[in-house]
């Protein structure tokens, strides 16, 4: 049965454009697989901490070598990474924050992103080791930035699928919803836009 991790990073409970239109694809999503199981990740409402001297230190410490401290630091790190490898669906809300992702989405990647674990370097270069998942991402944007003079500015499509692919994660299909930030009329299109994508994908 296919299983899906469902990450959230919107800071905004109310009024969370990616919130809604994420919750409105696994809506349909779930529809058409019944019964398939989502976890859930709410990285505002139970925030990962960013990396310190600490953490890095247990990541790069042998497993068996590790202190009780250690260990324990490394814990919630290892429940993350293993989310991802059990899910087989990835949907992640990311709302655009200053040209990339917020800063609690990066948190959770530099936890998923342990080299040994989700990648390792070889001879011929690093090799993502998190395979066979399908990921989709719901982004909202103030301005346009997947075409025209703000692509150059666009550090948010191209951060995640290059962290992402650097693990072994290539499959993405990125839902961007854009404009929301130059009036009605450039909302309205960009949510119909996004609707019409949403029903095509959950019926895929």
């Amino acid at each position: 049965m296919t299983s899906v991790l469902h990450i959230q990073s919107s800071v905004r409970n109310e009024g969370s454009i990616s919130r809604q239109l994420t919750s409105e694809f696994l809506d349909q999503w779930k529809a058409t697989h019944p019964g398939a199981p989502v976890v859930q990740r709410d990285l505002a409402e139970n925030p990962i901490p960013h990396l310190n001297e600490q953490t890095l230190g247990a990541f790069f410490t042998p497993a068996e070598q590790r202190t009780p401290e250690q260990q324990e630091i490394v814990r919630l790190s290892d429940s993350l990474v293993a989310e991802v490898f059990a899910a087989d669906v990835i949907v992640i809300g990311a709302p655009m924050y200053n040209f990339s992702i917020s800063s609690t989405l990066k948190a959770w990647i530099d936890h998923i992103a342990r080299a040994g674990v989700t990648f390792k370097y070889t001879e011929s270069g690093p090799v993502g080791l998190v395979q066979n998942k399908k990921v989709y991402v719901f982004t909202s944007r103030g301005g346009v930035y997947s075409q025209g003079p703000g692509k150059a500015m666009d550090f948010h499509e191209t951060y995640l699928r290059g962290v992402l692919g650097f693990i072994g994660i290539t499959d993405i299909t990125f839902i961007h919803t854009e404009g929301l930030a130059m009036g009605e009329d450039a909302t309205q299109n960009a949510l119909k836009q996004t609707r019409t994508a949403i029903g095509a994908l959950a019926a895929a």
